[in-house]
């Protein structure tokens, strides 16, 4: 089994460039992955509103997939997407966020897990993510 495998968030999410270029953070909280996105100036997409690229929406999204995926099934291999949808609910402003999922479905090779990340308030969701992902 790969080492960022283990189950340990940190070392997973420090494997990951981009994760380490977005600044992402994981902790255990309740039995899940609380992921922690810390506001940069780098991330913006639109300097008018600002508001957070939908990119780095994304990004983050997938990687809270991912992550509770690793975190909960200890796979042998990464869990390679099969499709993955984003719905885009307000725009990200200029301060810290975060993410959680949650599998919803687990089969023998497929994994139904869904996502979202929210801001100052967990009832307000930014973005929400609906997934496949292959063991």
């Amino acid at each position: 089994m790969s080492n960022y495998l283990t189950g340990d968030p940190a070392t997973l999410l420090d494997a990951i460039p981009y994760c380490r270029h977005l600044g992402i953070t994981a902790a255990v909280k309740d039995g899940s992955l609380l992921l922690t996105m810390p506001f940069v100036q780098h991330l913006i997409g639109n300097p008018v509103l600002p508001a957070l690229h939908g990119g780095v929406i994304g990004s983050l999204l997938e990687t809270a997939a991912i992550a509770q995926v690793i975190y909960e099934t200890r796979p042998e291999r990464l869990p390679k997407p099969v499709d993955i949808t984003v719905d885009y609910l307000r725009s990200g402003r200029a301060v810290d966020s975060f993410a959680r999922a949650r599998i919803a479905r687990q089969g023998k090779r497929v994994v139904n897990v869904h996502a979202e990340m929210w801001q100052e308030d967990e009832s307000k969701p930014v973005a929400a993510l609906r997934g496949h992902l292959l063991l």
